[in-house]
């Protein structure tokens, strides 16, 4: 992008500049917005990228004193108290406040674009040594990760460890109360239900924490002949079913407050507490984060007692919509297969297993979270995609 700029003059007895570009389209900018991001070395930290300039010192009011056309490339602002700014084109044109170049804007920071799937999901596959030493698959596995919200890497070795290596690839993983890893086997006095050989029903990790980690990777090393098949399901494609089905249902699921409980042993003991609605939506009614722990669900449920029967019913549709055969995907994992999903957004489980003296499966699992996982990605995209 080289944008040219026609004309820039003052509006609105100088509370906006509005900027005409050489393409015909023009921009208006707030002159508040503009002088609290000057971006001259006593207002802005270049090495930090950080604005120095505190807040005490903006005039909310501020209006120009003057505003020139320095070339076609640049724009400079004398302020009332003499103070001048320089604003270059392609900075101002990427932060234009219209609707088109905000979406814009959105889509480059946040790749919110979604890609819905039920039993029909063709599972993406990379494989895990392309990930770890070639930035354009890194790229790819995590564009895929943010938009399918799962992704199998093939081919890695058969022990514990590669996870470790694969945090590493994308910045550090996130320590919980069950390790930095955590060894899904069969356990005597099990402290948690997935270290058992039970069926386990579609489930998010961790809604207990007050923000559940983002993205959960599972590394098959051991793998059971008979049963253990994973399973599957986009928890935003069956909340979409819902909405359009029982409104109200859906509307209970995202304003109960319900209760999680975790306590035990393990990295170190805990007892943790915390509640979650079922279906977390964003401004617009949209689901955002599946919340949805059968296992650790609490007995204890602090809403009125009339309110609970109705809260059981919409939570019944829902269930049995994850569990419906249109949108559950069932996979069987392989020693050296890593599993990368959107803990936020997929649900998982795993069809019950023969239990036997010795183990018959094992998974290593991690946790990392979101910002770590998009950061990546952006540094990705700037290199693979020679973005300044």
């Amino acid at each position: 992008m080289n944008p040219g700029i026609q004309k820039v003059e003052a509006l609105d007895a100088g509370h906006f500049v509005r900027v005409e570009w050489e393409d015909g389209s023009e921009s208006r900018y707030p002159c508040v917005w503009l002088r609290d991001n000057c971006q001259c070395p006593h207002c802005f930290l270049r090495s930090a990228r950080a604005r120095r300039l505190v807040f005490e010192d903006l005039d909310v009011n501020i209006v120009v004193k003057e505003v020139a056309l320095a070339d076609r490339k640049k724009i400079s602002i004398t302020w009332p108290d003499e103070h001048a700014s320089e604003y270059e084109a392609e900075w101002l044109k990427k932060r234009c406040f219209s609707e088109e170049a905000r979406a814009e804007m959105r889509e480059d920071l946040f790749l919110p674009e979604r890609q819905y799937w039920g039993s029909d999901l063709q599972l993406p596959k990379i494989p895990f040594e392309e990930v770890m030493y070639n930035d354009e698959s890194a790229y790819k596995w995590l564009c895929t990760l943010k938009k399918v919200g799962i992704v199998l890497l093939t081919g890695a070795a058969a022990r514990q460890g590669e996870l470790v290596k694969l945090g590493h690839r994308i910045g550090f993983l996130r320590l919980t109360f069950y390790g930095p890893t955590w060894q899904v086997q069969d356990k005597a006095d099990a402290n948690n239900v997935a270290y058992t050989t039970g069926k386990l029903c579609f489930h998010t990790d961790y809604p207990v924490l007050q923000h559940p980690p983002g993205v959960q990777l599972l590394h098959c090393i051991k793998q059971t002949a008979a049963g253990g098949e994973s399973e599957v399901v986009d928890g935003f494609n069956v909340s979409n079913e819902l909405k359009k089905q029982n409104p109200q249902a859906y509307q209970i699921l995202s304003s109960t407050a319900v209760d999680y409980t975790d306590v035990g042993v393990d990295y170190c003991d805990f007892a943790v507490q915390n509640k979650q609605r079922i279906i977390d939506v964003d401004s617009r009614g949209q689901a955002v984060r599946i919340n949805y722990n059968n296992a650790t669900r609490d007995t204890v449920f602090d809403i009125p007692a009339e309110k609970v029967r109705p809260f059981y019913t919409a939570l019944k549709e829902f269930n049995d919509l994850l569990n419906s055969t249109e949108h559950k995907f069932t996979y069987k994992l392989k020693p050296g297969d890593i599993v990368t999903f959107d803990n936020w957004r997929v649900l998982h489980g795993r069809q019950s297993y023969p239990s036997g003296s010795e183990v018959t499966r094992h998974l290593e699992g991690a946790y990392a979270d979101w910002d770590v996982v998009m950061s990546r990605l952006r540094l990705l995209r700037k290199r693979v995609l020679n973005r300044d």
